[in-house]
């Protein structure tokens, strides 16, 4: 499946979801962390996001591109690029990282180091009581050879 094609269905069923669990009674936080105990402790997200109330924005795939369009061919670099990137995007819509509640990442040749390394940008960045939300695939291509991950980002402001 393409990668346009991807986000379009992500976006759907983000909308889908917002239609249904909009009705529900507010609750006293605008946003609700939840990690049921039938499911397994996740390591640096969260299972479950509820949106009670709230501003959303939503976040383009960003990569490790710089404002010049120069990208690294270290995977490293392209995660902290790209989590600066999203910090950048979500000054502009005036959030903050705290206000994350979905990550989804696409990395081309997803590996167990690659995994470490998205990590350890992710946990400069998020609110690590409160982590995002996520969902990690290991995909054949991005838009570019170079581009070895992309992760698109939904907030909250309250």
């Amino acid at each position: 499946m393409l990668t346009g094609e991807l986000h379009l269905m992500h976006l759907r069923s983000t909308l889908l979801a917002l239609t249904l669990l909009g009705p529900i009674a507010a609750s006293s936080q605008q946003v609700d962390f939840k990690n049921p105990p039938a499911l397994g402790k996740p390591n640096g997200y969260t299972h479950v996001v509820i949106v009670n109330q709230g501003k959303l924005i939503f976040i383009a795939g960003q990569v490790g591109m710089d404002r010049d369009g120069r990208v690294s061919s270290d995977f490293a670099t392209q995660a902290r690029q790209a989590f600066s990137n999203i910090q950048a995007a979500l000054a502009a819509a005036g959030a903050k990282p705290a206000n994350l509640v979905k990550l989804n990442y696409y990395v081309v040749g997803l590996n167990h180091d690659k995994l470490l390394a998205i990590r350890e940008a992710r946990d400069k960045i998020i609110d690590k009581d409160h982590p995002p939300a996520s969902t990690l695939a290991g995909v054949q291509a991005l838009f570019r050879d170079d581009v070895q991950l992309e992760i698109e980002a939904e907030a909250v402001i309250p």
